[in-house]
């Protein structure tokens, strides 16, 4: 099976990681990207050296599925690790394993701590829980890689408890940009419901609270489905089973045709089956759904069950995301939850990396409630409008940087000038990039022109000069140019090439250094 570019490019990514001395290392790739056809190669790798893998995970449909695509992909069978079923007689070089069957401490010590020499763990973002960590520190010497769809750098941070480094990472946008996944277009419902009185427990909200919270606007929100779901194939989620069911009565009353599956449901699969042959409109569940279950034709999804996990959520919306043939987008319909708490789960947490772009984001499809929005284009329009904002209020502090008698350039104007968001509004995830810049950084930083006192950290550090080397490559224009020609009021520098930045500031020498005649600096396009 041949990999995808991004795909190959994670897959060296991960080597490399490995290779450099990182022995915990993360892929974060967003649901129906291929994260198993990624992971499957990196064993086939493995296994060729003569070394032995286990791949984790907690539900049985994603041992199933892992075994099934690694066999697909590269030929290679798998032994079980789960409930009666084990591989220790198993002449397999690979293992699927349960880790609620592995984390038990008689059946753990059946193995010898180096029994594996890799370890893949699937949903990655379940890693901090107890099974996960004596499963894993039982096999310290392995090499671990972690899969998670996880979107954002709170859920990184978390994980940067665990894993050393970061080797790949592929975001939505880019995937829907790159034609791997269907566009995603959010319509905000104009239908309030109140979230003010639901409790928190473990870091998300009470299920059993919200059911209660929800309960009162079923009705309300079937009819809103009838509008907008008629002639999609929707899926539902909902926080308990007896809402689950309860909800699909009612969009029955409504007139579409919906079933439900749960934990429970003996005809689980065959009602699966049927909701993909075309025989129901509506499939509801109560969190059955989010992880293991592929079913691309998927064109709309309803999340009634509000999180504050964004992993959590990523998952459900993932549900849809995948291409299918005649499909030209995933609708995504969100309600306008009332809540105290601001860290709800809402459609721009799914692409947007700053708080700020997100509520501005969310604030701009709430009030265009009604009408669907592509998700990507919403997010540019959300940036845009925060990066002048923040423009208009740094106006004063850049005024004052640029008029500095200083030769470097100060981190902040530079950031500015090239409008890269992901630089100032970066947050380190990881141990190392939260410790201080070293030595070598900070002169580097300096060499290229950089004022290095207000590197706060050595992620910071290294992300900026990796940001400079490839800007060298491109031709685009130096700090140094930048720092001078804003301070004779051109702007935007940052995007301007080295070569018309150098001729400007030839031409301004050339004049006693001052501006040549017919030169207006503030309305100067010079990229």
């Amino acid at each position: 099976m041949e990999l995808r570019p991004y795909q190959q490019e994670a897959l060296t990514a991960i080597l490399a990681d490995w290779a450099s001395g990182y022995k915990r290392t993360l892929l974060v790739l967003p649901t129906g990207t291929g994260k198993t056809i990624v992971f499957s190669k990196l064993i086939e790798g493995e296994v060729g050296e003569g070394r032995r893998c286990l791949v984790l995970a907690h539900r049985g449909e994603l041992l199933d599925q892992a075994a099934d695509k690694l066999y697909q992909s590269t030929g290679l069978r798998c032994a079980v690790e789960k409930a009666e079923e084990s591989s220790l007689d198993s002449w397999y070089r690979v293992t699927v394993g349960s880790v609620q069957s592995l984390m038990r401490e008689k059946r753990l010590e059946r193995f010898a701590p180096d029994h594996f020499d890799t370890i893949v763990v699937d949903e990655a973002h379940h890693v901090l829980s107890d099974g996960y960590k004596r499963v894993l520190e039982h096999f310290g010497a392995a090499r671990v890689l972690g899969v998670t769809a996880t979107p954002d750098r709170g859920d990184m941070r978390n994980l940067g408890q665990y894993f050393e480094h970061l080797a790949y990472e592929y975001s939505l946008p880019r995937a829907i940009k790159d034609g791997f996944l269907c566009p995603i277009k959010a319509v905000t419902i104009p239908l309030k419901l109140d979230l003010s009185g639901v409790g928190v427990q473990s870091g998300d909200f009470k299920a059993g609270e919200l059911d209660s919270a929800l309960d009162p606007y079923l009705w309300q929100i079937a009819e809103e489905m009838k509008t907008y779901c008629q002639g999609r194939k929707t899926v539902v989620f909902l926080p308990l089973i007896k809402t689950s069911q309860k909800f699909r009565d009612i969009l029955n009353q409504k007139g579409l045709r919906a079933a439900e599956v749960n934990g429970d449901s003996a005809d689980r699969r065959e009602v699966i089956r049927r909701f993909e042959a075309g025989e129901y409109d509506v499939l509801c569940n109560s969190m059955l759904l989010t992880e293991g279950w592929d079913c691309p034709a998927v064109d709309c999804i309803v999340v009634l069950r509000p999180t504050k996990i964004r992993s959590l959520y990523s998952q459900m919306v993932g549900r849809g995301t995948r291409l299918f043939p005649g499909k030209d987008h995933l609708l995504l319909l969100d309600f306008l939850w009332h809540t105290e708490r601001h860290e709800l789960c809402r459609p721009a947490c799914l692409i947007c990396e700053s708080d700020e772009v997100a509520r501005r984001m969310t604030q701009t499809l709430s009030e265009a409630a009604g009408t669907a929005m592509d998700i990507t284009e919403a997010e540019e329009a959300a940036e845009s409008d925060v990066v002048a904002q923040r423009e208009e209020a740094l106006a004063k502090q850049l005024s004052e940087m640029r008029t500095r008698k200083r030769k470097l350039v100060d981190p902040l104007q530079f950031e500015m000038s090239i409008q890269a968001e992901d630089l100032a509004g970066y947050v380190p995830s990881f141990g190392w990039e939260m410790a201080p810049p070293s030595q070598s950084q900070l002169k580097a930083l300096e060499k290229w022109g950089i004022f290095p006192d207000e590197i706060g950290n050595a992620g910071k550090a290294s992300l900026l000069l990796d940001r400079l080397g490839k800007r060298r490559e491109e031709g685009l224009a130096t700090p140094k140019q930048i720092r001078f020609l804003e301070s004779k009021g051109f702007r935007h520098v940052g995007q301007w090439q080295f070569e018309t930045a150098k001729h400007m500031i030839d031409r301004i020498a050339a004049c006693g250094w001052r501006i040549p005649a017919g030169v207006v600096p503030g309305e100067y396009i010079g990229a």
